[in-house]
């Protein structure tokens, strides 16, 4: 999408593949100054103990997926919904609302910093994101550096991950969609040059709507 209109908050939805390195990339976004909505923290936080989305979960689902604390049970739900699509789907029905309309109400709200990354592992799956944000950004790398990352991140073997990556858009699709890309199979130095000179292209547009 274009970029923002004049005194329009410049809005970036950032995704990518499991184990492509968002949150790496958000991170020194970040450093550089502007403002980091991270999407699963978003969902962490309805469903930790006295979340909004708990009462929906155990009506949904039954109390025994509701540990001793009041929070998700995060192990016994991704136990169920990893091997059932329609339980998956039945969990994504009452989470992906409330994770999008708690998103918007964050990125709308004023902030000094400079633009915003919403960071949206699902950005081009789930309807309600690219309506309102005004570019999208890709983090990107070839699919052993995926598997190897959250094998290392997760302790899942990676016959598991490649289950999960099979769920995802495919690589090339999602890059074919996004408006910006940036990729992340090379040291951390020269990937933070290259997030710096996004970033600084970022500056660029917001001071040419002015």
């Amino acid at each position: 999408m274009s970029v923002a209109s004049a005194q329009t908050h410049l809005l970036i939805g950032l995704t990518g593949g499991i184990g492509s390195g968002k949150t790496t990339v958000s991170n020194m976004f970040a450093e550089l100054g502007a403002r980091i909505i991270d999407t699963d923290e978003i969902s962490k936080q309805l469903t930790q103990a006295e979340g909004v989305a708990i009462s929906a979960i155990r009506d949904t689902f039954g109390a025994e997926y509701i540990d001793k604390t009041g929070a998700l049970d995060r192990p016994k739900m991704r136990q169920l919904v990893f091997s059932n699509t329609n339980e998956k789907q039945r969990l994504e029905a009452i989470l992906h609302p409330l994770i999008l309309n708690k998103t918007k109400q964050i990125a709308l709200s004023p902030t000094p910093l400079p633009y915003t990354i919403v960071v949206v592992p699902l950005l081009f799956e789930v309807p309600g994101y690219r309506g309102w944000l005004h570019r999208t950004l890709v983090v990107d790398c070839p699919e052993e550096i995926q598997i190897t990352r959250t094998m290392q991140r997760s302790g899942l073997d990676s016959a598991n991950v490649i289950k999960i990556m099979a769920q995802q858009m495919p690589r090339l699709q999602r890059t074919a969609l996004a408006d910006d890309a940036i990729e992340n199979s090379i040291d951390l130095k020269g990937l933070f040059k290259d997030v710096a000179q996004l970033h600084q292209r970022y500056l660029t547009m917001i001071a040419r709507s002015d």
